[in-house]
């Protein structure tokens, strides 16, 4: 894979109320390189990317502001590289979450982020309501982390510890949910989840 010497520079214009930058990355393609715009933020926003540099062609035509839903990665532009030499180039994002009703608007890909809380989710080995949980969770938006404590003893011993032997893990028959460190019960579906994630 030939080597690519990459420079980048930016120059935004972000909302208060984004919380996470947009992120710029790359896809190397046969002579050419493809630009990505990641939004890691729970509202839509629209970018223009504007790319300069040398070592490289890329259309004439003047850039618009392209549409990336939340969560989600749009393909913003791609550039033709010039056989034998390295591209260099800087480029200028501005992102706005004032929506106009001219952006552009793509297909995108959804992207998995990370919840305002850490989720962990530990299954007891008699759960009964697991799945109303765990598969809206990994069909959802949110990256997050399950056990099985049926084959985590250690874990298992752990939790006994945090409950003060009060609870018996063996009887649960919904999970144990970790939200950023508060250990929960009685969350049985994403609804309820979702709902806890709010709370400060």
């Amino acid at each position: 894979m030939r080597a690519l010497l990459i420079i980048f520079l930016f120059g935004t214009t972000m909302a208060f109320c984004q919380e996470k930058p947009i992120k710029i990355v790359t896809q190397e393609l046969p002579n050419r390189l493809a630009f990505y715009a990641v939004n890691e933020n729970e509202q839509d926003l629209d970018v223009m990317l504007k790319i300069k540099g040398t070592n490289f062609r890329q259309s004439s035509a003047r850039p618009r502001l392209i549409r990336v839903p939340a969560t989600s990665k749009v393909h913003m532009k791609t550039v033709v590289l010039i056989r034998g030499k390295r591209p260099s180039y800087t480029y200028d994002l501005v992102v706005n979450d004032s929506l106009s009703r001219r952006a552009l608007k793509k297909e995108y890909k959804p992207v998995k982020i990370n919840p305002k809380k850490q989720i962990v989710v530990y299954i007891p080995e008699n759960c009964q309501s697991c799945d109303s949980l765990i598969v809206p969770l990994t069909n959802g938006k949110y990256l997050f982390k399950m056990h099985e404590l049926g084959e985590r003893p250690e874990i298992k011993d752990q939790l006994n510890r945090s409950f003060a032997n009060r609870i018996l893990l063996d009887s649960l028959e919904t999970p144990i949910v970790n939200l950023g460190g508060k250990l929960f019960t009685k969350i049985e579906n994403y609804d309820q989840l979702l709902s806890e994630l709010k709370k400060e």
